[in-house]
């Protein structure tokens, strides 16, 4: 299997303004945005910084949602007493906390002086849809409020969508994958 690409256009200090091989540089000196994504000179520094975001809004999602679920009083009960509201919020957790793992093993990679491209762009899309998730569970636990500006929740549920198509698309974030650490052929 393919390793990691190794060089990309990024506005982190020091790192190169080139392309490898095989990827277009724009207009601006930058390459695409695949090149971007897994290259290792950027790191995980460079890459982490949508991941930390991502699950930062997940954990604020999960935040408030759960404070909702255990203040909300309905037919005489909570509402994070039902499993319909539990569950979805639970799974949320579950894939923040990964997320987070992965972009923490991705970064310990890069400072061991590892390659760590794959494992960066894993981490980008585990926290894009853990964070899309969180925002779900988040919107159905608040029902209807969550679209009003009380709550704060809407334009976070607007925010964390961006993510999942940029800086990269999850889409671009798979087909690297596919190709560059499974050894399949380019689908694109």
């Amino acid at each position: 299997m393919e390793s990691a690409v190794t060089a990309a256009s990024c506005t982190k200090p020091g790192a190169p303004n080139t392309c490898p091989s095989g990827f277009h540089c724009n207009p601006d000196g930058a390459c695409d945005a695949l090149c971007t994504a897994a290259a290792d000179t950027c790191g995980p520094g460079f890459h982490c910084t949508p991941d930390g975001e991502c699950i930062g809004d997940g954990r604020r999602f999960l935040e408030q949602a759960t404070t909702r679920a255990r203040e909300r009083v309905v037919f005489g009960r909570p509402i994070g007493q039902n499993q319909g509201i539990q569950f979805p919020l639970a799974q949320a957790y579950a894939h923040v906390e990964a997320a987070d793992l992965m972009r923490k093993h991705a970064a310990s990679l890069f400072d061991q002086g590892k390659p760590c491209g794959a494992e960066a762009t894993i981490a980008k899309l585990l926290a894009a849809d853990a964070s899309w998730e969180a925002a779900n569970a988040a919107m159905q636990t608040f029902g209807g409020y969550g679209l009003t500006v009380d709550y704060n929740i809407e334009r976070k549920f607007r925010e964390s969508r961006l993510y999942q198509v940029a800086p990269i698309s999850t889409n671009l974030i798979l087909a690297y994958l596919a190709e560059h650490t499974l050894g399949l052929p380019r689908s694109y």
